[in-house]
């Protein structure tokens, strides 16, 4: 014999009647029930169904911005994931870079082309050419330092191929950068 807690009713026994009849509807048969389970791939309401869509796809997209932009490793691309990427992104962000400014000095050279006199049109396209063979020089000695530091912590035979990545991200305005430097200038990663 069974318990019955007070909290659950017991059944009442069908009467003579009622089980005679029995549930007083024939059993479904399977097409019924696949029917009845059957849920239309694309709702009714395609303009509803459309806006929660876009939501939902807005929604991932922000969340991975925020997630690149905080440089979370679940949302880097495959070219800057890893620890010696890290400590790349790290490194570059912490020094001061002469490509950092290589974008407003060609601006100012743009603007410097438009005075009429020849003199001046000369001497900002020859100063944009020293400072961009003085960034070039500075992306390459960057390479070398970040090469020698990646073989002192992660060991020599182990480093990867990094310099340009080193030297595209120098190249870039800080501000710009994607993932945002993480560091300080000045702190660099131990």
């Amino acid at each position: 014999m069974a318990k019955t807690t007070p909290s659950t009713p017991t059944p009442a026994e069908p009467t003579a009647e009622e089980s005679a009849v029995g549930k007083g509807r024939p059993t479904p048969t399977r097409r019924e029930k696949e029917e009845a389970r059957k849920r239309p791939l694309v709702s009714n309401d395609r303009a509803e169904a459309r806006r929660r869509a876009r939501a939902q796809a807005q929604e991932q997209r922000d969340k991975a911005r925020i997630g690149l932009a905080n440089g979370d490793e679940k949302y880097l691309p495959m070219r800057d994931r890893g620890p010696q990427k890290k400590f790349v992104r790290d490194y570059v962000d912490a020094r001061f870079s002469f490509g950092e400014l290589l974008i407003p000095l060609m601006f100012l050279v743009i603007i410097l082309t438009f005075f009429p006199q020849p003199e001046v049109q000369y001497i900002a396209i020859i100063a944009l050419w020293a400072f961009f063979i003085l960034a070039a020089a500075d992306a390459i000695l960057l390479g070398f330092l970040v090469r020698r530091r990646l073989a002192a912590k992660f060991g020599a035979d182990r480093v990867e191929k990094v310099r340009w990545y080193a030297a595209m991200r120098a190249l870039q305005l800080r501000m710009m950068r994607l993932p945002k430097p993480q560091v300080k200038r000045g702190q660099y990663p131990v």
